[in-house]
């Protein structure tokens, strides 16, 4: 009998229910996907999968549960995992989809769903999940109902303009909706002084933003949102897997010479951070000279403001997790500094020739 070298327990996680999927890796590096079943998305549904697991798991052999991020789905089972000591690795959605397109699965459903996560958590040496601070989890709580309450503040402003610019306008109901905009000002005041105290009463948190912050454009708001949806970038190893988990990512379609779609951003990502960036850009390419530099090149080379647009928030976003990763603040005088140069050494060139 072969030895295993490996178990895996894959779990494609749902609003409410898990699909789990058992593997293991034996001693020649053969794959054996060898149990399936379904519990619900509840606290009795995780006991009854850990009971399950541990009775078809080799206790002699670590074992390690793989999932994605799957919204706010996965939370509660990762938390119940963790609590328990259990090795859990969670993987971004965009691996394990790019993984997927690899093998030969003609059918895309729950099920292959969790043999795809398993066979990733056999295959891969993963991280093993730490739980993220209760601050970040806050400030992606807050930042996130501040983001509603403004898409409701701009549906209300909407119906005024509608209203007032009848032939006869109701006073009573522009009276309403007045007063309804005037609450949800007052609600996202208060989201404001909350993030704000948050970030204030913990130092880490404080002097990241003060980091994220230096960048043109980015504000406490955009700070905020940037660590709050990344768990304070633990997720992330390199800026390119962070701009995929934005949707920031480019996709192109091309074979040949037949087969040439126009590139453009997947939006398969985290819609709150990708939707932060925007109007940050715009501010970047407004005030500072290195974005406008980027901005007016881009255009230049495809016509294109959106496109250009769009690469300036990819180029911001990364920019915000190198100053996290070095721990400096953005130097707004690099691009001044870097024609400086070039002006010597092309002055250098004139005197040499």
């Amino acid at each position: 009998m072969k030895r295993i070298v490996k178990q895996a327990v894959g779990i494609d996680v749902a609003q409410d229910e898990l699909v789990v999927c058992m593997g293991r890796m034996h001693e020649d590096l053969t794959l054996e996907l060898y149990s399936h079943k379904t519990f619900s998305n509840t606290a009795k549904g995780f006991e009854l999968l850990t009971t399950w697991v541990s009775k078809l798991s080799n206790a002699d052999v670590e074992l390690n549960y793989v999932m994605e991020a799957t919204g706010v789905y996965h939370e509660s089972l990762a938390y119940y995992l963790s609590d328990r000591g259990d090795h859990l690795s969670i993987v971004l959605p965009n691996k394990i989809s790019n993984y997927s397109r690899t093998l030969d699965v003609k059918t895309v459903a729950d099920k292959t769903a969790s043999e795809a996560i398993t066979r990733f958590g056999l295959e891969r040496k993963l991280d093993n999940w730490e739980p993220p601070k209760g601050v970040y989890r806050s400030l992606r709580q807050l930042t996130r109902e501040r983001d509603q309450i403004v898409a409701t503040r701009t549906i209300a402003k909407n119906q005024l303009h509608a209203e007032e610019a009848e032939a006869y306008p109701n006073k009573r109901s522009i009276a309403r909706t007045k007063k309804h905009i005037a609450f949800l000002d007052k609600q996202e005041q208060e989201i404001k002084e909350e993030l704000a105290q948050m970030i204030k009463e913990d130092e880490e948190v404080k002097r990241i933003v003060v980091l994220l912050c230096s960048l043109p454009g980015i504000g406490l708001l955009t700070a905020a949102t940037i660590l709050g949806e990344t768990n304070g970038f633990d997720l992330i190893r390199n800026k390119r897997q962070l701009a995929s988990y934005a949707g920031l990512d480019v996709k192109e379609k091309q074979s040949g010479t037949s087969v040439k779609g126009k590139p453009r951003i997947s939006k398969k990502g985290n819609r709150y951070l990708r939707k932060a960036m925007h109007l940050p850009a715009l501010t970047a390419i407004r005030h500072d000279e290195r974005f406008k530099a980027i901005f007016a090149r881009i255009v230049s080379k495809h016509g294109i403001k959106m496109k250009a647009a769009v690469a300036i928030q990819r180029k911001l976003l990364e920019m915000a997790y190198t100053l996290y990763k070095k721990q400096e603040k953005y130097n707004h005088e690099y691009l001044t500094k870097s024609e400086g140069k070039i002006a010597i050494e092309m002055q250098d060139l004139s005197i040499k020739n």
